[in-house]
């Protein structure tokens, strides 16, 4: 793969709970079009490392860079308005809201970000359709299956068209299948809009298909 654009780049990244120290001077650089795969036994500090890679958390230490901005320098506003355009989210359990249609959980990321309402409208159709929920516009989540669930989140997740999307544990909470249709669904994405993805996972076989494969264990990614 061509190296040519480093979307996310994370430099001495530590973190500590108290006495306990999750995270050791972790260091990383992920490639617009990359799929790489994160993992590692509970409590090696995956889900840590996501989550300050995604600004939802601080580290004691270090710094992140996405598009080559410096994210942990932002003021808050500018953090939020800078998440909700440049990262997407998936995790193990939807969090689509229950009074709310697929389409319409899929415009709200769009709509706070006061992208032209016709625009983000036609995006979310346009994904809607192309992960095969043209039949569940208009159902809310109750109505839908678990894979279909996932995939409204993908298809949230993308609406902003993010830098990257960073998934944790996405396919947690789904059967065999729908693991597998999940993802295949993001290499598919990966070819089509070249998305980059960063995914924490538990599942080694899905992780060793990847681009990369990063291995953690007591904080510190091994070589």
């Amino acid at each position: 793969m061509s190296k040519k654009n480093i979307i996310l780049q994370a430099t001495n990244i530590t973190k500590s709970f108290g006495d306990l120290q999750v995270l050791k001077s972790v260091s990383l650089e992920v490639y617009q079009g990359e799929v790489v795969s994160i993992v590692g036994a509970s409590g090696a500090g995956k889900t840590t490392l996501l989550q300050i890679l995604g600004t939802l958390g601080k580290p004691d230490s270090g710094k992140v860079q996405i598009n080559k901005k410096e994210v942990f320098k932002m003021g808050e506003r500018e953090l939020s308005r800078f998440r909700n355009s440049e990262i997407g989210f998936v995790f193990q359990f939807h969090h689509l809201l229950p009074e709310f249609t697929a389409f319409e959980n899929v415009c709200i990321p769009g709509y706070i970000s006061k992208r032209d309402r016709k625009e983000v409208e036609a995006k979310a159709q346009e994904l809607l359709e192309s992960l095969d929920l043209k039949d569940r516009f208009h159902h809310k989540p109750s109505e839908l299956s678990g894979g279909e669930k996932q995939r409204v989140a993908v298809a949230r997740a993308l609406i902003n068209d993010p830098s990257v999307i960073l998934a944790d544990e996405p396919s947690g909470n789904l059967d065999s299948r729908n693991q597998e249709d999940l993802f295949t669904l993001f290499f598919k994405l990966k070819e089509k809009f070249q998305q980059t993805f960063i995914i924490v996972t538990h599942d080694e076989h899905f992780a060793k298909t990847t681009d990369r494969m990063l291995r953690i264990r007591d904080g510190v990614i091994e070589n």
